[in-house]
């Protein structure tokens, strides 16, 4: 109830009568004004005024110079998710061991698909190729998307590349606070050097460091999806980063010296994952989204190492295939399909 409550109060901007409230949630006055006294508990703006009703004020500027809250929980994220991100729940944890095993649990429980899981911090966060995540408390985003789609378990590895775009324009909205299209090109922006981009295929660079991965798996049989989990780790707060990763991390609030709200950033990124999504399953390839990964692409044109197992060579970067394999030149002129189950791409001189 709460979710919907904030929900209804930022769609109006204005005031909203209990009486309207009793209507739409289909509850008593005293349910709703408890709701509204749990939320003020929790840190939200809500003022009372006789024969107007309740209204939401989260500018800091009417709020006796308070910051305005940043509220992290599974009601502040479902009251900013719009109908088209296709989440259908949204569940918190303080603390778990990983947001994609409790994904994977409750797909094997029969869960339905369009499941949202979010924590404080994760006790065995993990990334790509076994890699361990840190996921210290209170600091990061941590969640994990469980979907059931009807497409050929080819398909899946796809949906990594999918998600990482939709990180990527979600940063960029909080950041800009809109999408800047460049003159002639659908789709393109100019980038600043604090821009978001895609290191392919699963990370988000800020300044050539990495402020985001994510590890997508699958329960599959040999024709058909049982269920795929996309798994997202940001960092956001300040941090003193482990000596192994310290020169190529970052944080969001270190990379554009503001304070991102958490929940408005998940909420943005699923916004943006959820259009796409519902494109992608129609076709089951990448081509409608070519441009748009290849605009934030960041070593679009630019000399890349092929660590291979066959060996490693340099090639310039040159986007996508509808696949989402990584398109690279070599000297020759040849180009090449690399496959992210195969093999690894790093600069020349460093990560990115």
């Amino acid at each position: 109830m709460k979710a919907k409550i904030l929900e209804l109060l930022r769609r109006n901007g204005d005031y909203v009568s209990g009486q309207e409230l009793c209507k739409i949630l289909n509850v008593s006055r005293t349910a709703v004004w408890k709701s509204i006294r749990s939320l003020e508990n929790e840190g939200y703006h809500i003022e009372a005024v006789r024969n107007k009703g309740y209204r939401l004020i989260e500018d800091a500027g009417e709020v006796s110079a308070k910051e305005t809250p940043d509220i992290y929980s599974a009601h502040e994220i479902k009251s900013r998710l719009e109908d088209i991100s296709g989440v259908r729940d949204v569940l918190f944890f303080d603390t778990i061991d990983s947001t994609n095993s409790e994904c994977a649990r409750r797909a094997e429980a029969g869960e339905e698909g369009g499941l949202l899981v979010v924590s404080e911090d994760q006790t065995l966060g993990r990334g790509r190729r076994g890699r361990t995540w840190q996921s210290p408390h209170g600091v990061n985003v941590y969640f994990s998307l469980m979907i059931r789609p009807d497409i050929s378990p080819g398909c899946a590895p796809m949906l990594t590349l999918l998600m990482a775009l939709a990180v990527c324009m979600g940063m960029e909205k909080i950041h800009d606070g809109a999408v800047r299209k460049a003159p002639g090109r659908k789709g393109s922006r100019r980038h600043t050097p604090d821009s978001p981009l895609i290191k392919w295929p699963n990370d988000i660079v800020i300044s050539g460091r990495k402020c985001c991965g994510m590890l997508t798996e699958m329960s599959s049989e040999e024709d058909y999806i049982r269920h795929v989990v996309i798994g997202v780790g940001i960092n956001v707060r300040h941090q003193d980063f482990a000596p192994d990763i310290r020169d190529t991390a970052i944080s969001l609030d270190d990379a554009w010296d503001m304070k991102v709200k958490r929940s408005i950033l998940i909420a943005g990124i699923m916004n943006e994952f959820g259009p796409l999504y519902e494109e992608f399953k129609k076709e089951c390839n990448l081509g409608f989204v070519r441009a748009l990964y290849l605009d934030r692409l960041v070593n679009a044109g630019r000399k890349v190492k092929v660590l291979s197992p066959s060996g490693d060579y340099e090639a310039v970067a040159r986007g996508i295939n509808e696949s989402g394999e990584l398109l690279v030149e070599t000297e020759d002129g040849n180009i090449h399909k690399i496959n992210s189950g195969e093999v690894s791409v790093r600069g020349v001189y460093g990560y990115v």
